[in-house]
């Protein structure tokens, strides 16, 4: 089992998402399966992108800052600072933003492992 951590925002790494320059699309993984045998969590940021993607995880997403848009088959979520956002697995989306910085939470861990 893992132990309580704390995740100091002047210690966060972010690297790149997606194939995008770190300015543009973002990722710092916070849990991973080393941390965890069920949820993974991190934080994200995207500025002028449209990341597509199939999401293989159940995932909660809450807006920390900028506009965040998550845009789906059928429709376009704008969402802004303290807006939450369920996405079932399975979805296909596209992660946009402007100077957004999202928290993401996700379940389960090994998605990877489960869908190799």
């Amino acid at each position: 089992m893992s132990e309580v951590r704390h995740f100091q925002q002047s210690a966060l790494q972010f690297q790149p998402y997606a194939g995008e320059p770190v300015d543009r699309a973002a990722i710092c993984r916070l849990i991973g399966p080393t941390d965890s045998q069920t949820m993974g969590a991190g934080l994200a940021r995207f500025d002028g992108v449209s990341i597509e993607w199939t999401v293989l995880y159940d995932e909660l997403i809450v807006v920390l800052e900028g506009h965040f848009r998550l845009r789906l088959a059928d429709r376009v979520i704008d969402a802004a600072p303290g807006d939450v956002i369920w996405v079932p697995e399975r979805t296909p989306l596209a992660y946009e933003g402007e100077k957004a910085t999202v928290f993401y939470a996700l379940y389960p861990v090994d998605w990877q492992a489960r869908n190799a």
